[in-house]
């Protein structure tokens, strides 16, 4: 199974949301990653057929998504951002609603919709109302309704928005499991949802394309240094001001900073492992965040 964009660009008037991708993905996890407004769900729903580019192809196996029509979308699982659900119906009711709508026969759907609640853990709750569930135990249930047509394809738009640290490592280990087989692309702006599952990442700004690569790939690849300096009280601000601060640490007398830098910021600097965080926040930091909301 691959997907392949060449030259696809998506503009909606005076803005250009997406801007000439040419990439190819196959089986595995792909994550995503890029600060809000990037490009990131404007991309996802054109491979969700969901809107159509204004220049350019996407194709499945070498045919156009488009045309492929229903083919395609018998191969598709999405969780948007936002997915809706009745709050008064159970797991198991809104998985077969959904699987109706999906075209499984009642006996098949039965049988598939048991799976999937014991997959990602809801069985026990099963005859619960979905209005009581936390925010994690929702997000299970998208992916189940995901996962209902055994998809090839599985598109995840922020998965783990409003997650606590626990869901999101159930999360992280359930994405694992289910891309043994089939191609899974996952947008986050959590570097940690990612950074240990996925077969290459795609650092996306500004609806480009800026960097791609294994986890590896992009560390090797980076042209920044993280380094460690402690910085009196009296020099701390002007100091911040001056560098590329990602983190704080207040200890007696100052603070110690990490600080990215291709070259050694002060005469004290100690250099740092460099971590994919790091190489995050040098492509989205708090000025690249205000320049690409404005997509």
């Amino acid at each position: 199974m691959e997907l392949r964009l060449t030259g696809v660009t998506k503009q909606y008037r005076d803005t250009v949301a997406v801007s000439d991708l040419s990439f190819g993905m196959q089986n595995g996890v792909y994550g995503l990653l890029g600060a809000n407004g990037a490009g990131k769900t404007t991309l996802m729903r054109m491979l969700c057929t969901l809107c159509r580019p204004t220049k350019g192809q996407i194709t499945c196996d070498g045919e156009d998504i488009f045309e492929m029509d229903m083919r395609y979308r018998r191969l598709l699982g999405y969780l948007p951002q936002e997915f809706g659900f009745y709050p008064d119906f159970s797991p198991e009711d809104y998985l077969m609603y959904v699987a109706s709508l999906k075209g499984l026969r009642p006996a098949a759907a039965k049988k598939r919709v048991a799976e999937m609640l014991h997959q990602v853990g809801l069985y026990q709750v099963r005859h619960k109302k979905m209005k009581k569930f936390s925010g994690g135990m929702k997000r299970r249930a998208g992916i189940a309704q995901a996962m209902l047509n055994d998809p090839k394809i599985l598109i995840l738009d922020e998965p783990t928005a409003g997650l606590d640290p626990n869901e999101r490592i159930r999360f992280r280990n359930l994405i694992s499991e289910l891309s043994k087989d089939r191609l899974v692309l996952l947008s986050t702006h959590i570097v940690s949802d990612v950074e240990y599952i996925a077969r290459q990442l795609l650092f996306m700004k500004s609806g480009k394309i800026v960097h791609a690569g294994t986890p590896e790939e992009v560390l090797a690849g980076a042209k920044v240094r993280a380094w460690s300096c402690f910085v009196s009280g009296e020099s701390m601000q002007e100091r911040i001001k001056a560098c590329r601060v990602v983190n704080i640490k207040t200890v007696a007398g100052g603070a110690q900073l990490r600080v990215l830098s291709e070259e050694r910021p002060y005469p004290d600097a100690v250099e740092q492992e460099l971590v994919l965080e790091d190489v995050y926040y040098n492509y989205f930091g708090e000025e690249a965040d205000e320049r690409d909301a404005a997509l």
